[in-house]
This record gives structure tokens, sequence and C-alpha cells, in this order.
């Protein structure tokens, strides 16, 4: 165990000081706005997640063919993949009104209930964070996924009361960015569960395309391209490259995007070939300067980046680890040899000439 690396985060809590990132996967406020006018309507319009599409269309149509309500559904995977989007569609496809709120929200077992009682028969109820939902709440959710009832209890001590309260059926549909956090009670309960997987950059591409249309941008393919190669396999991430795009074509040529525009325009907002910003690269850097590519603890190596802990575990990290830049291990964090190549840099034991084999315990 490395003992700079302990007391991990709280799950769920936001890593203090991460700064807001072009790259960053959580919507802000300007994306809301926007997404709520590129999101597509129906399964058909749908880019990407070939197989939960499939499946997914398997389920609504044999309940809208047996005219029932559709069975809870669980979508789980990173920020920006399109889990409240699919939400919206399953809706749509019911023919049903929606219901959003998330489980940060839902603190009291009194807030879920109050909630449930007021929903419409049919009605899909969508609950983004699911796995932050307090306890007593999700208890309730329990009997309310199962039964369509919830007991609402009346007074306190002794004389307390529970009271039946019939629900009309309804479907729920959780979103987690952590299926592991969810009880296994509660996971049970969803009739179909669904992992949102990253898109490859040929799905991310005709994103933009589509996104472009629906802006009024005129993009070549070769733009597209250059923008979905560093855009994360994430679609939310790609529709914020390509606003960001658009403004620099917009002031610094005629308005097409071409590959030589995306490049320039992406160079001026610190987005590299592969995705990497400011912040990784500042991780990398120490690193690899400072640390001779690690181990390093990290603690020892935040400090060193000029960021709290958290930000560089939570923000910077995952990214870097999926793209096979860094590694976490018992000893700390190293990177890899695709990390100096990325930067660069000459690993320590070919600057000097060495076989670059490395014992346990060191040279």
């Amino acid at each position: 165990m490395n003992w700079d690396d302990t007391a991990p985060p709280a799950a769920g809590d936001a890593a203090p000081g991460a700064p807001d990132r072009l790259v960053g996967a959580d919507a802000d406020g300007e994306d809301t706005a926007v997404e709520a006018a590129l999101r597509p309507k129906d399964l058909e319009e749908f880019v990407g997640q070939e197989r939960v599409r499939e499946q997914l269309d398997l389920v609504l149509r044999a309940a809208r063919a047996r005219g029932a309500t559709a069975d809870h559904v669980l979508l789980s995977g990173a920020p920006g993949l399109g889990k409240t989007t699919l939400s919206m569609i399953i809706a749509a496809e019911m023919g049903a009104p929606i219901r959003i709120t998330s489980g940060p929200a839902i603190q009291h077992a009194g807030d879920l209930a109050a909630i449930l009682s007021s929903l419409q028969e049919g009605e899909v109820l969508f609950l983004d964070e699911i796995h932050r939902m307090s306890r007593p709440a999700e208890e309730m959710l329990y009997m309310a996924m199962e039964d369509f009832r919830v007991d609402v209890i009346v007074g306190k001590g002794p004389g307390a009361t529970a009271i039946p309260l019939e629900l009309p059926p309804f479907t729920l549909v959780g979103a987690t960015t952590r299926a592991g956090l969810l009880p296994p009670p509660l996971r049970d309960r969803f009739g179909f569960t669904a992992h949102m997987e990253f898109y490859a950059p040929a799905e991310l591409q005709r994103v933009i395309h589509r996104s472009a249309g629906l802006l009024d941008v005129e993009i070549e393919a070769e733009g597209a391209a250059e923008i979905a190669g560093r855009s994360r396999g994430t679609p939310r991430i790609a529709n914020r490259l390509l606003r960001r795009v658009r403004d620099y074509a917009q002031v610094k040529a005629d308005g097409l995007i071409t590959r030589e525009i995306a490049s320039q325009a992406l160079r001026v907002y610190e987005v590299d070939a592969r995705g990497l910003d400011r912040l990784d690269r500042a991780v990398l850097t120490a690193l690899l300067k400072l640390f001779g590519g690690g181990p390093v603890g990290l603690s020892t190596l935040a400090v060193a980046v000029g960021e709290e802990r958290e930000t560089v575990e939570e923000v910077a990290e995952p990214f870097l680890v999926r793209e096979g830049l860094l590694a976490r291990t018992p000893r700390g964090r190293i990177a890899t040899p695709a990390a100096w190549t990325h930067l660069g840099l000459v690993p320590p034991q070919q600057q000097s000439g060495g076989s670059g084999q490395q014992g346990l315990f060191g040279p």
C-alpha cells in the first residue's frame, strides 16, 4: 500500500478545485441549453451505442404491444455519453410524460414519496445519479418499483402509523456513473440494465456532422475527423469542441471548418491531438520531468502540479489511465512509454544508454 495515496474522496463528491475544462465530461450551463436543441428525439436518430439501442428497442416495442408500461431501466456509464438523452427517448417512444430529478435532491423518504405520489400512469421518472440517493429513500424505492406502493409514516415513536399509498404503474429510468455503488436489492429491481460505452471516432464524426447541420455550421469530413479525434470518445465533448471551433472559424476564417482550421482552433484552446488539455499535460510533465516517470505518490504529484489531490485523481487521471499514458500501482503513479513518446521526451534509461530494464526495487 502506498501511504501517500490513502483516504480517497467520498463517492459522488465533486473534486474541489476542479477547473472548468473544455474537455470535461460534466455539463455546464451552456451545455445544458445547447444539448436540448441537439438531442435526438427517437432511437432511430440516436447515434452510437448500437447494442444498447437494439436491446432497448425490443423492450419498448414489447411493452407497447402489451399495452403496458416499460420495465424499469438502469443506464450506467461515464458522463456525457447520452444517458439523459436515452431517458427522454424512452418517454417519447412510450408516448408518456417524463419527470426529471436526481439522487442528491432526494435526501429524505418524504421527498421521494412526494414525487412518486404525483406521477401519472405510465409516466417516466428519470433519476440521475441514483447512487447518491439517501438510504431511507432508497429503501422506499424498493417497494415502489416492485409493488407500485409506498408506506407513508405518519407520527413518531410508538404512535407512528404506516399508511399504504397505491401508485400508478410507472417506469423508472435510473442513471449512474458508478453502478458498483448501487446496492444489489436496488440493482436487481431493474428489468433492463445497459452500460454506455465510449464512442469510436467514426461514431463521433456522425455526431459532429449531425450537430453541425442543426447549428448551421459548414464542416468538411476532415474537419469533423480532427474534432472527433480530440473528443475523448464523448459526444458532449465533441459538441462543445465543435462550438468552439465554429467560433474560431467565424472570426479567423470564412466559417468553413476544415482540418487545418480545427487544428488551429483547438491549439488555441490547448487541446492536443489526443484530447489532453493543460491539466493533463501538467500532470504528465511533472511525472516525467520531476520524478523520472515515477513511481510517485498522488499527494506529491498534486503538489508538484499545483492542484488539489482530488483534482488530479478525479479529473485528470481517469482519462490518462484510459489512454495508457499513466498507471496506478501500489508504489504510486508511473508513466508508460506512451507518455514519454506523446510529450516528445526520452526515458532516462535510453538517455544513459541502459537496457531500459528496471528491477522491482530500482535499477
